[in-house]
Parts: C-alpha cells; structure tokens; sequence
C-alpha cells in the first residue's frame, strides 16, 4: 500500500513538473507572416501616419515579433514589432500610402522601429499603446552602395540653411501673390562635388501679399492651412551660385479632400539672384532667423512624432497576462521559426 501511494505521489509531481505553466493564461505565438498579423500591422502603421505632423510617412517593411495575449473578458491584443522605411511623401501629403515611393538606400534610407499593443473585439481594431523611433541608415553603408550620392546633413548647417533662404526666397520671388512662410525643414543633403544642396521642406500660406511684405513677422497664416512641399537644389558653379526650386500645394487643412495640386514654381535651370545674407543664418522675407533656431538633427525622429497612447494596462484593466504571469507559456514552439517575417523592400 505504501508503494502504492509513493508511486502515485511521483506521478503527480512528474505531471507537475511536464505540464505547461500558465496554459489558457498566456500568450500564443503566430507566424509573423499570417494574413490577420499583417492586417494587424497594415492597422498599426496607419495609426502611426495620422499621428506624423512633421517628416515623411513610413511604410510597412518587416515583421519582427508577434504575440497574442488574451484579454478580459472579451477580445485579444496583438503585442507587435514592426520595421518601417521612410517614404517621399510628407506627412501632410494625401497621397495614399500605396503610392508612396519608399526612399531608397543610395537616397539615404530611413528606418523606423515601432512597438505596438492592439486590441482584436468584436472584428475591429484599435490601438491601445505605442512607441516608435528612427533612425538614418550609416554613411558607410550609403557609400557602399553609392560612393558618391548625397547624405543626410544637420538641419542647422550653414549650407542647409542658406540653401532654404535662397529657394525660399526665390518661390516667393516668384509668386505675385501670397506671401509664403517656412513651417519645417523636413530633409537636407549635402554633396561635395560638384558642390550642392539638396532642401525638402513645408511653406504655407500667409494673409499678406508677396510683392507687398515689409515685416514678415506681421503677416499671419492663414486660418484654413495651405502648406505647399518643395524641394530646392542649391549648385556651386564656376559662374556662381545657381538655385532651383519646385513646390507642390497639398489641399487646405479644414476639408483634406481635395487633391493636391501643383503651386508656382521657379522652373529648373533657371538661374536666380541669391539674396544678401550671412550663410548661418535663415531669412523669411526680410525678417532675419538666426540658424540656432533650426535643430541639430538630420531627420524627424519617430520618437517625437506622437505622444504615446495609454499603456494597454492601463487602458484596460487587468488587460493580458504578462510573461512573468504566464511562466513558460508558448515556450515550446515548433522547430520553423515563426519571426520575424519577409521583408518587403530591403534592411538597413
């Protein structure tokens, strides 16, 4: 009898022990390449695009890990890692993201790393946490590809800023209408030979006319935005200096649905007066900005992009078990790797 009962007592322990700890409470793993893991993330980068106000939208490029937790009392919440890439189109631009071209490695790639928790109830999602941040691929790795293309340069450099004061400067020359004020810089490179600058940056609107500004800083934007995009080359030629400048309106902010529309632009080629400025600094009309006002940075940083949503415990409770709760859950996978999955375009 007492064998018995010993041997029953070593079964239960070795049952114990084998089975899986917190099962039905944990996580479950799913391939990063599942068609509901991609609807996911399609849903997470969405989010983050209407979130930008300065920069460039991202685009989805690779899955990096995926858990799903269950959630009381109802629904399930999508733990994501996401890889994203810069693309050409301004946050402000409503093109759709479809028809973005991702910026390329030689045009010195971009890349994004997002984490997100979503909540999956009753067929929809919604985001319930994020966090992201950016960063420009190395100038080593640009040169490997492309010895000689343009790199990311410091938004405060000399050249940067008195290449926006030219362009600036030549757009509104041109324009015998609106006056325009800058409202970002948004991307700068520099070459160093034949010697250039390449600008991307935001105007917009103002209530004073161009031909008539005496002081810039009287003149107000207007109450429904209209931002323009350019981008802008400054050449050092043996002849001087030469700058070229094309912009493209994007609808006004209070309807968003009208497509967006070329604006006046000084064609390309065309030679024009620079104005009598000192290179560290900016100028908006007469109105002199000191380059100090301009950030030490070569990109907007997803981290600064949004604030980040309430966390998913707190957003809802007792939302999801967390790995400490859940022991060893999902720890026995199968032998294919699940993450991370394809990826779209290509790695930084």
């Amino acid at each position: 009898m007492k064998t018995l009962v010993l041997l029953l007592c070593f079964t239960l322990l070795w049952g114990c022990q084998s089975a899986p700890q917190g099962t039905g409470l944990g996580f479950r793993e799913v391939a990063c390449d599942d068609p509901e893991v991609e609807q996911v993330a399609l849903t997470a980068v969405d989010y983050l695009n209407q979130h930008l106000l300065q920069g460039f939208k991202h685009i989805l490029n690779q899955i990096d890990k995926v858990k799903v937790w269950s959630r009381r009392p109802f629904g399930e919440v999508y733990e994501l890692e996401l890889d994203t890439l810069e693309t050409t189109c301004h946050a402000l631009d409503p093109t759709p993201l479809a028809n973005c071209s991702v910026r390329q490695l030689a045009q010195h790639a971009v890349e994004g790393d997002c984490d997100f928790h979503i909540l999956k109830q009753d067929g929809q999602f919604s985001v319930m946490h994020t966090k992201c941040h950016s960063n420009p691929d190395s100038a080593e790795d640009v040169r490997k590809v492309c010895p000689h293309c343009a790199l990311l340069t410091p938004f405060n450099d000399s050249n940067v800023v008195y290449a926006v004061n030219a362009a600036l400067g030549a757009f509104n020359e041109k324009n015998n209408k609106t006056y325009f004020k800058l409202v970002e810089l948004a991307r700068a490179q520099t070459v160093p030979f034949p010697p250039s600058t390449h600008v991307e940056f935001v105007i917009a609107a103002t209530d004073c006319a161009a031909p008539k500004v005496a002081d810039p800083a009287k003149c107000n934007l207007l109450a429904e935005k209209q931002y323009s995009f350019c981008k802008a080359s400054l050449f050092q030629n043996l002849g001087g200096e030469e700058v070229t400048v094309t912009c493209t309106a994007f609808p006004t902010q209070a309807n968003g649905v009208t497509p967006a529309s070329p604006a006046p632009a000084v064609e390309k080629g065309i030679p024009v007066a620079l104005p009598d400025a000192p290179p560290a600094s900016l100028v908006v009309g007469p109105m002199v900005v000191p380059a100090e006002h301009l950030p030490h940075k070569t990109h907007h940083d997803l981290r600064h992009a949004f604030s980040p949503v309430a966390s998913v415990e707190s957003a809802s409770g007792e939302a999801f078990q967390s790995p400490t709760q859940a022991g060893n859950a999902g720890a026995a996978g199968p032998a294919v790797p699940l993450c991370p999955g394809r990826v779209r375009h290509f790695k930084i």
